[in-house]
């Protein structure tokens, strides 16, 4: 990265100040010099504040230190040639300006990552019912990162838990089993969306009726009889319908991990039989409590504080009274199964091409075994994550449980627009309104994806490039992606059906733009940028996307580390913008043959740069819009 080899410089450059100073150079600022992009191009393609935070210790005015760096990286050929000049401001600013025909001919390497598989679980919705648009927003997060990840040199392994033993589940067979539903559907899962709906509808008048509720997990869990046979089917038909309309947004997965696997191949078994060996795993004998198995990580008594929701409280409880194994126990046998420390494993069958499926029949394959572990689950989940965590150190694997990291991000809720075009209530007026999967409230996938594809289809003058479905799913997922992760994003569906302004579909058409002008372009453009005459003094719209293209790999490198896809988003509208900038101000085909070839060279390293932004993004990068 051009920001390593600048850094690098500037740490040598250091250290022979420090040294002219009878200062013995220690290397406690290596790695952490500080380098930035100013806001604006006079202050440098680059600047570093490192003199103001070394002034005290050299016992030096700031802008004498940054004098003193500025004469030793002149004297050390100024970053090998990358940089044209360097210079000082006050207080003590050392500016550094870009030969951009140098850094157009050298390659730059990314940090080396470590080496070991990356595990990353995402998507993990419960199979009862069709999806809606916050589970979309976290299988676009999920799906973001192993790209950013495998585009930095990492092994991504991609996993969907399939909670196919859970509440909800048990609640759509008991609907299917016990609850009249009639009505026009075209997918399995629409029908027990309603029925889902209908059941929760029918606890709520006889709630002796959620006994069925208790019966049906059971079932389920032993695996045996026509329940648990019609909870298998209903859940593999839901699953499929899943893939498939992931599939149909460029998301996939390596694998899916049932629950029932994990239950029934022993995984949960020996799970216990560790968590036994330590004192904080016991069975309660009396309270509210008595007869459940109770992880108690923080030494309290397993009473309820007032700080804790009833939900975090039963969170620690891993084995109910009855039995029935929460979905916090199974979670901690399966990332014990992740990290490679348990010495069951599963067996593998084919579920779609390219996926996998743990299967009571099937091969060994070689999945799990992961160094590191990132689960993509919204701020709810933190405190059932955490529990994950503190297990596994625990039981003595701190290692493990530092490689255990959470993505959360805000939850997606309907704005009272929204809310009120699906028959809510909104006289509270208030500013947001939360989907509600129980009462049948929310937006499908399937439906803002018919809606968007309706806009793109009337908006477009020609249907020649990408289908409107294509451009649908493209403008759909950045739209989940831009917001930062810990954003609440509140749904409306006029703002998500936008096609202008920060929107997928305004970089598939700026993509379209730079492709068009290269197509008309008269000249070849030489492979080799040093055969290039770059202008002394480049344009300042050029000049700015010169230095955004050259942020690119900082950019992605940091979006890598941060685990923040919408870093991305960012970078790709500011880099289309200054793009469509330059487009308009500068004339790419027309005017000197040297200007036009140089220009040319920029619109095609832009779309080269673009096109990598777009993938990892999962956006399609089209020739014609």
């Amino acid at each position: 990265m051009i920001s390593e080899v600048i850094r690098a410089s500037l740490q040598k450059s250091i250290s022979s100040v420090c040294s002219s100073l009878g200062m013995e150079w220690d290397g406690e600022w290596s790695g952490v010099i500080p380098l930035e992009q100013p806001a604006h191009a006079e202050h440098g393609d680059y600047s570093s504040s490192l003199a103001m935070q070394l002034a005290k210790r050299l016992r030096k005015p700031p802008i004498v230190i940054a004098g003193l760096v500025k004469a030793e990286m002149e004297q050390q050929g100024c970053c090998g040639g990358l940089l044209s000049r360097v210079e000082v401001a006050a207080p003590g600013f050392v500016n550094l300006y870009v030969d951009w025909r140098e850094w157009a001919v050298r390659s730059f390497d990314y940090p080396a990552v470590a080496q070991g598989k990356i595990a990353i679980e995402h998507t993990s919705v419960n199979p009862n019912k069709s999806m809606h648009v916050g589970h979309l927003r976290n299988a676009c997060i999920g799906d973001a990162l192993a790209r950013l990840l495998r585009t930095t040199g990492n092994e991504v392994e991609v996993h969907n838990y399939v909670d196919d033993l859970g509440n909800q589940l048990a609640d759509t067979v008991v609907g299917l089993l016990h609850v009249p539903l009639e009505g026009e559907h075209i997918r399995f899962g629409d029908y027990c969306w309603d029925v889902y709906a209908s059941v929760n509808r029918e606890y709520a008048q006889q709630p002796e009726m959620t006994a069925k509720r208790t019966e049906m997990l059971h079932a389920l869990e032993q695996g045996k009889g026509n329940e648990a046979w019609l909870g298998n089917l209903t859940a593999e038909r839901i699953v499929r319908e899943h893939v498939e309309e992931m599939h149909s947004f460029g998301i996939d997965y390596d694998l899916l991990v049932w629950e029932s696997s994990i239950v029934r191949g022993g995984f949960w078994n020996a799970t216990f039989q560790l968590l036994q060996q330590t004192p904080v795993f016991v069975k309660e004998t009396a309270g509210k409590l008595a007869g459940c198995w109770v992880l108690k990580v923080s030494g309290g008594d397993g009473e309820q504080t007032e700080e804790q929701s009833e939900e975090h409280h039963q969170d620690k409880v891993l084995v109910r009274s009855n039995g029935i194994l929460t979905y916090t126990a199974k979670d901690i046998a399966y990332h014990l199964w992740k990290f490679g420390l348990l010495e069951q494993d599963f067996l593998y069958k084919p579920f779609t091409s390219g996926v996998s499926t743990t299967s009571p029949a099937g091969q060994q394959q070689p999945y799990g075994q992961a160094r590191s572990v990132i689960n993509v689950i919204d701020y709810r989940q933190e405190y059932p994550q955490a529990m994950v965590k503190q297990a596994l150190e625990v039981l003595g694997y701190a290692e493990q449980a530092d490689q255990l990291h959470h993505v959360s991000y805000g939850v997606v809720s309907l704005s009272p627009a929204s809310a009120d075009e699906l028959g809510l209530d909104t006289s509270d007026l208030r500013s947001s309104y939360a989907m509600s999967g129980r009462q049948g409230i929310g937006v499908k996938v399937s439906e803002l994806l018919q809606r968007m594809e309706t806009v793109i289809e009337n908006a477009r003058p020609d249907s020649s490039g990408l289908t409107s479905r294509e451009i649908a799913t493209a403008a759909i997922r950045y739209y989940l992606l831009r917001f930062n992760l810990g954003t609440e994003i509140v749904f409306d569906f006029k703002q998500a059906t936008e096609i202008s302004g920060n929107t997928g579909v305004y970089l598939m058409y700026t993509f379209a733009r730079a492709s068009s002008v290269l197509s008309k372009a008269q000249l070849p453009i030489p492979a080799d940028a040093a055969l290039l005459a770059f202008p002394a003094l480049p344009e300042p719209a050029e000049n700015g996307l010169l230095r955004q293209l050259a942020a690119w790999q900082d950019t992605l490198y940091t979006a890598s580390q941060e685990l923040t896809p919408n870093t991305i988003c960012s970078y790709a509208h500011t880099l289309a913008t200054l793009f469509n900038n330059f487009y308009g101000a500068c004339p790419i085909l027309k005017g000197e043959p040297a200007t036009i070839l140089f220009r040319l060279w920029l619109t095609s390293r832009f779309r080269d740069t673009f096109g990598e932004v777009l993938e990892v993004l999962g956006l399609p990068a089209p020739e014609r819009l």
